[in-house]
C-alpha cells in the first residue's frame, strides 16, 4: 500500500507533531490548575523528563499519545500502512522508554501517573479522573 501524502507532505506533517505542549497535554494542565495543584512542566532532571510534575505530593504526569505509545484503544492500536516495521519498532522503544522512566521513578519515590490522549476528549470524564489524581 502507498502513502496517500508525497513525500513532501508527509515531511510536514511529521514535524508538525510537537512533543511538548499538545492539546490533551493542555487539557491536563487546565483542569489540574482549576483544580487547585500547582506544578511544574517538564523537569529534566526526573528520569523521563515527565509531563507535569507535582512536587507536594511526588507525583509525575505522563500524558501519552495513543498511537505513539501503543495504548490498549482504538487510537493506539492503528497499524500505518506505509513503513510499517520503522513504526512498530519505534512505538516499541517508546514503551521501553517509559518502562523503564517509569521504574527509574519509583526508584526515587515518585509516583507515577498515566493519562492517555483518549481519556482527555471528554472534559467531564478527565476532570473525574484527575480529581482523584492523589487520592
Amino acid at each position: 500500500m502507498t502513502d496517500v501524502h508525497t513525500s513532501e507532505q508527509r515531511s510536514r506533517n511529521m514535524a508538525a507533531i510537537r512533543g511538548k505542549n499538545t492539546k490533551p497535554e493542555m487539557r491536563v494542565r487546565s483542569i489540574l490548575h482549576s483544580l487547585g495543584y500547582r506544578y511544574r512542566l517538564y523537569r529534566k532532571d526526573l528520569p523521563g523528563k515527565p509531563d507535569i510534575v507535582l512536587p507536594k505530593f511526588r507525583t509525575v504526569v505522563f500524558v501519552h499519545g495513543c498511537f505513539w505509545h501503543c495504548h490498549d484503544c482504538k487510537y493506539g492500536s492503528v497499524k500505518p500502512a506505509t513503513r510499517a516495521g520503522f513504526w512498530d519498532k519505534k512505538r516499541k522503544e517508546n514503551v521501553e522508554r517509559d518502562k523503564k522512566a517509569n521504574h527509574a521513578l519509583r526508584e526515587l519515590g515518585w509516583k507515577v501517573k498515566v493519562i492517555w490522549e483518549c481519556e482527555t476528549r471528554s472534559p467531564e470524564s478527565l476532570h473525574r479522573l484527575l480529581s482523584n489524581l492523589i487520592k
